[in-house]
């Protein structure tokens, strides 16, 4: 029997287990939907409505524009209260972030030639330091809008200075979602993609299915590889899936081409089932081979690949590690299809990473697995 003939056979006999079984196409196409969902909602470093407390010890025009400029901006939900004890108090129950104290002296300092500076004072819960650092960014740009309009508008003296035009390149907007959304792809395609083999293989392992194909002609590499083809294209699918997802229901751009995005899926997920089928060989249970897959994939690629914290950022001895993720390759190059488009001194050193842990996961699978049953 030649080598293509058993590969039809094997191909043919995977096409219907994947029929006869539906798990494989739950794992395929409902569990990136489920993820992609509640990720791409739930995982936000975007902040709207921020509670704060604005204190005004002395009510005029002046300091009722200002809380009307502050009440005017979509992050902020100010909340005028009478003193300074009960914004205290609010913000030690955490029913507010900040305090904006405007204290008596302020609409006479402002418009005082020659004055000192008009006196204001914030106070910001940092129990999360992010939060705090965003809506301290958040009054200060809603201070700032107010001020220009109440410098053109009254004339108030000011002696110049510079004026900085800010320009955000690849993220106008700057949605966190933007950002977040091809990492959540990464993170998906990961767990769904290594699921597929290690648990469908690993259940082969305990009905005896396996035993069947160990005893017939066909050589370990052409049953792997048979494998692999198959669950390959259902592993393109919901990429597919994933990435239309992304462009319609979260609005995300794509500035990149398919020249760059399906080398990078393809290696990717010949990496990911590569680590299911290794994952299952050592394995063969269900349980364990769904328990070290979770591990194995899940928390590295949230974690170590760039999706949520910059890896820039991190310990020099953990940025190592992350090389060792191949999700950090993938994110870095979806974020750079999405957001920049086809640049290739980008593209090419991770595009090489996925193909080495490609290379890797398969050689292991191929070593470690051996026509015996012990």
């Amino acid at each position: 029997m030649s080598t293509a003939m058993r590969m039809r056979g094997l191909a043919r006999k995977e096409i219907k287990q994947i029929l006869r079984d539906p798990s494989a196409i739950l794992i395929a196409f409902l569990l990136p939907i489920v993820l992609m969902v509640v990720d791409g909602y739930g995982i936000s470093f975007d902040a709207r409505h921020m509670k704060l407390a604005v204190v005004i010890a002395q009510f005029d025009d002046t300091t009722r524009g200002l809380n009307q400029a502050l009440a005017a901006s979509p992050y902020l939900d100010p909340r005028l209260m009478p003193n300074i004890i009960d914004a205290k108090k609010a913000m030690a129950r955490g029913e507010i972030l900040g305090i904006l104290e405007v204290r008596e002296d302020f609409s006479k300092r402002l418009h005082q030639a020659g004055s000192l500076p008009a006196p204001m004072g914030l106070s910001l819960n940092a129990t999360d330091p992010n939060s705090a650092r965003l809506l301290e960014g958040y009054i200060n740009g809603a201070v700032a809008t107010w001020l220009a309009g109440e410098t053109g508008e009254r004339r108030l003296s000011h002696t110049g200075g510079i004026v900085l035009e800010n320009r955000y390149w690849f993220n106008p907007e700057l949605r966190s979602a933007d950002a977040i959304i091809p990492g959540v792809i990464a993170m998906v395609m990961t767990m769904s993609g290594t699921l597929l083999t290690a648990l469908i293989v690993a259940r082969e392992w305990e009905r005896g299915t396996m035993e069947s194909m160990l005893a017939s002609p066909a050589l370990m590499s052409e049953i792997i590889f048979a494998k692999l083809g198959c669950y390959f294209c259902l592993g393109i699918g919901s990429m597919a899936m994933a990435m239309v997802m992304a462009i319609t229901i979260f609005d995300l751009p794509f500035r990149g081409s398919m020249l760059g995005l399906l080398p990078a899926s393809g290696l990717f997920l010949i990496f990911a089932l590569g680590l299911g089928l290794f994952i299952s060989t050592l394995a063969r249970n269900q349980f364990v081979a769904s328990q070290i897959a979770f591990l194995a994939t899940m928390l590295p690629a949230m974690m170590l690949s760039g999706m949520m914290f910059d890896i820039d950022s991190m310990p020099h001895w953990l940025q190592l590690i992350t090389y060792i993720v191949p999700a950090r390759y993938l994110v870095s190059i979806l974020q750079t299809l999405f957001l920049a488009g086809d640049v290739w001194p980008v593209l090419w050193p991770n595009l090489l990473g996925l193909a080495l842990s490609a290379a890797i996961a398969m050689a292991a699978t191929l070593a470690i697995t051996r026509r015996r049953l012990d």
